[in-house]
């Protein structure tokens, strides 16, 4: 039976939810088209993130274990990539769309001869390949691409479609993998991260977002009370960045981070469209703007018009009475 395969994103022993919305989506197309749907994981401790991904429902989870993947460096991860892929020979490769991913799927593409769809929003299987959805243009417009090549590789937005727990008989198969280290001509020395114990933005079910009209320390104090109350996220607009008021890394947008959680809280942020692109996706979207006419209420599924410095305090009052009621 032929192979629907989604490659499983690993970060720090955690699998990314972005990766089990992608399986997800394959495990419901494959009982459609009555094809196989299964993962693939490429971890320092791949064997041990198999035991977390059964609960979501492959048939067959793959793995490639190696002392090598323990930092993200592309000519191993190619290398085992490739190995897999003409090991298990799928119809497909799916993949969420992570900073690594897009980092290397050019180059996967044309080691395999195969044909590539990137930063799709949706897709579904045809008689002759694949069919998605891409937005373009700062997601202004969204285009649709089609593949009928022998063999389709694909990354999918954040966001794009639900995480489903599924029961199933899961055996695990291990692809045997060896790298011998002076293959490496970039070695990785060193990871900084801006804020370690911070929520991650992009696997954040909550995002708070900071714009301009957070304008003093008196602002930021109260945009992370609100994500202290509500274990999220914090994320800024280009203004605040580039201001040096927050890091460059919580940037959101056309040219920062793409978040697509299940709350989104725009606090001070006009909602200009390369801001948007990043976010668009949210499931639920909260505005918080003094501008009645800013567009970020356009797309807001809830808007608060006023000063934040008036509203945050009591909303924030408000919320931990909420919970703890509970």
């Amino acid at each position: 039976m032929s192979t629907l395969l989604t490659y499983i994103s690993v970060n720090d022993g955690k699998i990314k939810r972005s990766s089990l919305e992608v399986l997800s989506r394959c495990n419901e197309l494959a009982d459609i088209h009555n094809l196989t749907s299964s993962a693939l994981i490429i971890d320092k401790d791949a064997s041990n993130i198999s035991e977390q991904l059964k609960a979501y429902g492959p048939s067959v989870i793959y793995t490639i274990e190696n002392p090598v993947f323990k930092n993200h460096l592309n000519t191993p991860l190619l290398k085992a990539l490739s190995l897999a892929v003409h090991s298990i020979k799928p119809l497909v490769v799916a993949f969420a769309s992570t900073e690594s991913t897009k980092d290397i799927l050019g180059a996967l593409s044309a080691n395999l001869g195969a044909a590539s769809l990137s930063d799709v929003s949706e897709f579904e299987l045809t008689e002759t390949g694949v069919k998605a959805k891409r937005p373009v243009m700062a997601s202004k417009i969204v285009s649709s691409v089609e593949s009928s090549d022998r063999l389709t590789l694909f990354t999918v937005r954040s966001g794009s479609y639900d995480v489903s727990l599924k029961t199933a008989e899961t055996k695990v198969e291990n692809i045997p993998f060896s790298f011998n280290d002076e293959e490496l001509k970039i070695t990785l020395k060193e990871i900084i991260t801006a804020s370690s114990d911070k929520v991650d933005l992009s696997e954040a079910e909550t995002v708070i977002a900071a714009g301009r009209g957070v304008k003093d320390e008196e602002g930021r104090k109260l945009v992370e009370e609100l994500a202290s109350v509500l274990n999220a996220g914090i994320g800024a607009s280009r203004a605040l960045t580039e201001a040096g008021v927050y890091d460059p890394s919580l940037q959101i947008g056309q040219t920062g981070k793409v978040v697509s959680p299940q709350l989104y809280i725009g606090i001070g942020i006009s909602g200009a469209i390369q801001h948007v692109a990043g976010m668009a996706n949210s499931k639920v979207i909260v505005a918080i703007n003094k501008d009645s006419d800013a567009p970020i209420f356009d797309i807001a599924d809830y808007g608060i018009v006023g000063d934040l410095y008036k509203i945050l305090p009591p909303f924030i009052d408000e919320l931990k009475k909420v919970k703890s009621e509970k």
